[in-house]
């Protein structure tokens, strides 16, 4: 490196470096436009996280059973602890555009699901159906959803899901 003694001099480079540093993060910053969604486009996620109904029922234990376990182990009732997979079916306007059937997490398979799914849809009004199974023992969904919906452009729709109160939506909606 070459020593520079003129503090002058020093001084002036070091106010052209800095100049050009942040002319970059200056052009960077303000200069490429990023569109992600087109005028006429919205937006719908689905996310949410839920734990299926547990794949058995919880059974009670008899006397003779309880009597055979060390006193430290007693309990009522025996519970297993694999939970059911979930499947979700979504429909836009009579069209299918997210369908999964997701297995719980977990070395035992007693842990819950996330869900995560974005799409691009067209702006405007639609009718929007979502149907959930979370337990093997009960045949077709057991928790429904259906709703008209309108979404501006450019806007997201959020779907998420309660275990009290169902299917939830954030964002516009009529």
């Amino acid at each position: 490196m070459v020593d520079i003694k003129n503090k002058p001099l020093r001084f002036l480079l070091q106010a052209i470096n800095y100049s050009v540093f942040m002319g970059l993060i200056w052009y960077f910053a303000s200069s490429p436009s990023v569109r992600l969604i087109a005028d006429d486009e919205a937006r719908i996620t689905i996310a949410f996280a839920h734990a299926g109904e547990l794949r058995e029922p919880c059974r009670m234990l008899s006397q003779e059973e309880l009597n055979q376990l060390a006193p430290n182990m007693r309990k009522i009732d025996d519970c297993a602890r694999e939970r059911s997979p979930v499947t979700i079916e979504a429909m836009l306007d009579g069209e299918p555009f997210y369908s999964e059937t997701l297995k719980p997490t977990g070395l035992y398979e007693d842990g819950g699901v996330d869900v995560f799914y974005s799409a691009k849809i067209p702006a405007g009004t639609h009718r929007l159906n979502l149907k959930m199974n979370d337990s093997v023992r009960v045949e077709g969904f057991n928790h429904s959803f259906e709703r008209q919906v309108s979404i501006d452009p450019a806007q997201i729709l959020l779907v998420g899901f309660d275990s009290r109160q169902g299917f939830v939506i954030s964002g516009p909606q009529n």
